[in-house]
């Protein structure tokens, strides 16, 4: 086993000599960094299946994966880096970044910027009339329909011919400009729920950026600062922007793994980070429940994926922010824990599934039952 690939930070699961499990798991390092730290025992943790997991980087099961951190009521009690991650390392999680659009939607709302998930989107974007390809349909269109990617946007990332496509925006100079002068899908209709179909549109989460920006008066990479980050202590950050200069809030930000694991943590203390609120407790209980049925295993909510991950207990419902490469920032509220999966290997068929199996087989053994059997959502 090739252990110079691997970096466990202070031996989170510790080898002795031999390469044999030792008796006790030391807790990650504190940086003081505001990530309490514990050993996995410490907080119920089995340390044996977290020791699979360092075998199985080493041997690259789990291709490009960069980090993988473990947190459990609230204190991070695993730490593993492979492939190039590392403690400073800002990583490209992809499209996790989504949520954190989300997060600030909810959060403007929550200050009246926004009035609510109904309000009309393009009503915010009024210094960018007149629209091309105006319609009715374009009019209707609510920041609920961006966050739940139902809107009727002709925006479609899983087809190369759609019109909206993510690829078809990276070329553009002024993406604002383009997003907004969209056509709307042919035939588009909602349903009982008064929700169009699903269909994957970061363009619709770089729109909603814009939308924040135009409601709060403020650069969407400041209010994110200022509302989250900052209040979270991080401190560390690479915002992308397109040729003109626009902040893209469709995934992207790099963060340190530690900093996603911060979010996931507030996350699953229902938007509370060390006693203060930074996201409404009524956000994060919407956006993270079932609005849209995604795939035939998955339902979408606010910029969130549902899963239910099998474990020795049964099926237990995971909340997570995915991303291009295998990325995985997931919330399991009945086992009051979060874990970060960090991966760069972007573009690979199966890599979200090797995710799943990372999770299943390394990660989630590691937990005692939940006590009573988490139920599928949806």
């Amino acid at each position: 086993m090739d252990l110079t690939r691997i970096l466990v930070s202070s031996l989170c699961v510790a080898f002795a000599v031999n390469g044999n499990a030792r008796a006790s798991s030391p807790p990650p390092p504190d940086l003081h960094d505001g990530l309490s730290v514990a050993a996995p025992e410490s907080e119920g943790l089995d340390r044996q299946p977290l020791a699979g997991l360092v075998d199985a980087l080493a041997r690259g099961d789990y291709p490009e994966t960069n980090a993988v951190l473990v947190v459990r009521n609230g204190a991070l009690v695993y730490e593993a880096y492979s492939n190039g991650g590392g403690l400073e390392v800002l990583n490209d999680t992809r499209s996790a970044m989504k949520s954190l659009t989300s997060l600030a939607a909810g959060i403007a709302i929550n200050e009246g910027a926004i009035p609510s998930v109904h309000s009309p989107a393009f009503r915010f974007l009024d210094d960018l009339k007149s629209f091309a390809n105006s319609s009715p349909e374009k009019d209707a269109i609510t920041i609920e329909d961006l966050l739940t990617m139902s809107s009727a946007l002709d925006c479609n990332d899983d087809d190369d011919k759609s019109p909206g496509n993510e690829n078809n925006m990276h070329r553009q100079v002024n993406w604002t400009r383009w997003a907004v002068d969209l056509p709307v899908m042919p035939n588009y209709q909602r349903d009982a729920a008064g929700l169009g179909p699903f269909r994957y549109c970061t363009t619709g989460a770089f729109l909603l950026g814009q939308i924040i920006q135009r409601a709060t008066h403020t650069p969407i990479e400041e209010y994110v600062e200022q509302k989250l980050l900052t209040p979270l202590g991080i401190t560390q950050w690479e915002w992308p922007h397109s040729p003109s200069g626009e902040t893209m809030t469709g995934g992207g930000l790099r963060l340190r793994a530690r900093d996603a694991a911060k979010i996931a943590s507030t996350l699953s203390n229902r938007g509370q980070w060390r006693g203060h609120q930074v996201v409404p407790q009524a956000w994060i209980d919407v956006a993270l429940s079932p609005h849209r049925r995604a795939m035939a295993d998955h339902q979408y909510g606010y910029f969130f994926w549902q899963y239910d991950y099998a474990t020795k207990c049964g099926a237990v419902s995971g909340w997570y922010m995915a991303g291009n490469g295998g990325n995985a920032i997931v919330v399991l509220k009945d086992l009051n824990a979060a874990v970060v999966v960090e991966r760069s290997n972007y573009n690979t068929r199966g890599m979200h599934q090797q995710t799943v199996d990372l999770l299943e087989k390394y990660v989630l053994p590691a937990f005692p039952c939940a006590g009573k059997a988490a139920k599928t959502a949806g």
